[in-house]
């Protein structure tokens, strides 16, 4: 079932996944102001009834207790420099417990050898908590099987499916073919071995789209809304016609990762609601936890730090987490998840 289109060129591929990393760093290419973050406070509470050294992290997160909610959102792989900066990745999340999102599995659909790299990673990573990716173009032209493999090579305890419409369109290798997308996922939560997440990758989800998910077997979905990295931006960096000038008309474009998690925390919805998109501190993973998200995902600067090396990835990991201890202890919350049952956010006062 598997497209000819999936099976691109192992050189364009390389270059295209190369130029994502380059292009994802740069600050034209995030959407700042975007997210709503800006636009929520956290209340402060003098007198907390706590001793900092009683704040704990805990998070239940797909029915598994956790020692943190926050995982790292889903980059890179498949290519010749991504073994090494993804056994990085998964070294730091191991070492601090957090989930991690691989890079699009796609290339493994047509390449049985680029499911190596997985395989060498969880030999030094075995208690690591991995989740698989894969689009939903290539979701929809694969068999369960395929996707099956998928998370047999990697050892995954939960897949991802991401949805990125406007990349698709923009990318100039893209395959913006989406019919039947939601009975592809429906399918896929009835057959699969493991719990499957839908993801935005920063454009965000609208209520209607939210209330279209619900009852297909979805046990968590990301909204990764508009205001980090712009995937449009990215695409219209590389392409040279139509695709430029679109990119630029769309550079805004999407619904913001506030909008996004409000829309389904207000909606009857039978999935966990994860957020991610322009998260940059433990400050901004607080304000979403308590808005109701029940997991946090960070990408950019966990990029930017893991290629400084393990260790100032495992500082600023360690640095999100004390952020949001501190924030835990100045609402008087003992646990993330406090902050949502304590109701302790407004919309700041303009």
């Amino acid at each position: 079932m598997a497209s000819t289109m999936d099976h691109e060129p192992n050189v364009q591929f390389e270059g295209r996944k190369a130029d994502h990393i380059r292009l994802s760093l740069s600050d034209k290419n995030q959407a700042v102001g975007e997210s709503g973050l800006e636009q929520i406070q956290l209340i402060h509470e003098a007198l907390p009834d706590l001793d900092f050294k009683d704040i704990r992290l805990d998070a239940r997160v797909l029915g598994r207790n956790l020692s943190t909610p926050f995982f790292i959102s889903s980059m890179t792989a498949g290519h010749s420099e991504s073994q090494s900066l993804n056994l990085t990745l998964a070294r730091a999340s191991e070492a601090r417990g957090w989930c991690m999102g691989v890079g699009s599995q796609r290339k493994e659909l047509g390449d049985a050898e680029a499911a190596r790299e997985w395989r060498e990673i969880r030999k030094v990573v075995p208690k690591a908590i991995l989740y698989g990716n894969i689009g939903l173009a290539q979701l929809i032209r694969s068999k369960t099987s395929d996707i099956e493999k998928l998370v047999d090579s990697l050892k995954a305890s939960a897949m991802f499916v991401h949805l990125n419409a406007l990349q698709e369109c923009l990318q100039p290798e893209g395959t913006p073919n989406f019919k039947g997308g939601l009975k592809a996922i429906e399918r896929l939560c009835k057959q699969l071995s493991v719990p499957v997440i839908v993801k935005e990758t920063g454009c965000g989800f609208s209520k209607a789209t939210l209330k279209r998910l619900r009852g297909t077997g979805v046990k968590a979905l990301d909204v990764s809304g508009l205001g980090g990295t712009h995937w449009g931006r990215i695409e219209g960096a590389r392409a040279g016609d139509e695709r430029h000038a679109a990119a630029a008309t769309l550079a805004n474009w999407g619904i913001s990762t506030v909008d996004s998690v409000l829309g389904a925390i207000g909606i009857k919805h039978d999935y966990e609601v994860w957020a991610s998109g322009g998260v940059r501190s433990g400050l901004d993973a607080a304000k979403l936890l308590a808005m109701g998200a029940n997991a946090i995902g960070f990408a950019k600067p966990i990029l930017a730090a893991a290629l400084k090396g393990e260790d100032e990835l495992l500082r600023q990991m360690a640095t999100f987490e004390f952020e949001l201890k501190t924030v835990l202890f100045c609402t008087g919350c003992k646990t993330p998840a406090e902050l949502h049952s304590k109701k302790v956010w407004k919309w700041r006062a303009k």
